[in-house]
């Protein structure tokens, strides 16, 4: 394959998950990714800081967050503000991956700098949610109690569905967790 071939970013994220489930996270290194893509470690650098931006790939997440976020109606209750954005997400940045979500999320488990790394994008994630909510007029409290709800809500349906053998949709686990939550707290 020539270096130069279009695809070249999806080539070398696609060599990295196979070698990093071969020999784990730590043990894989750029030219090994490089080599088995069939390009330079230079190209990959055009795509990529370093081996965990393979894994965190998507940095455009926060701002599409917050868009998504500020694009809301203006008369939306904040939860459905909430709901409506992790719909969003469930259907586009979720549905139709689920076995290539269940890889990352083994590597992530492997590597204790990819699990705080994950930490710190969920927090990034809150913050722009909370950011969000207090733009819209909501006070400080309850927006903090809101994103910390949508963050969790998010991570905690995603994990159980990718743990299901069933087709159930992302977006309806999301809710049935909205719902055990609302009930544990009446």
């Amino acid at each position: 394959m020539s270096r130069w071939e279009p695809g070249a970013r999806r080539r070398l994220e696609k060599a990295a998950f196979e070698l990093f489930v071969e020999h784990g996270f730590a043990a894989t290194t750029v030219p090994e990714i490089t080599a088995r893509a069939g390009l330079s470690t230079r190209t990959f650098h055009r795509y990529f800081a370093d081996k965990r931006e393979v894994v965190f790939g998507g940095e455009d997440v926060p701002a599409e967050a917050a868009q998504v976020l500020a694009e809301a109606s203006p008369s939306a209750e904040p939860l459905d503000v909430i709901m409506g954005a992790l719909r969003s997400f469930a259907e586009t940045r979720f549905e139709g991956r689920r076995d290539e979500l269940r890889i990352r999320r083994e590597i992530v488990s492997s590597d204790p700098g990819l699990r705080e790394r994950d930490l710190q994008k969920r927090e990034t994630v809150g913050k722009i949610v909370h950011d969000a909510l207090c733009a819209r007029g909501v006070p400080e409290t309850r927006a903090a109690l809101l994103s910390e709800t949508c963050v969790t809500l998010l991570y905690v349906a995603v994990q159980e569905w990718l743990a299901r053998d069933d087709e159930t949709p992302l977006v309806d686990i999301i809710a049935d967790a909205l719902d055990t939550l609302r009930s544990a707290l009446a």
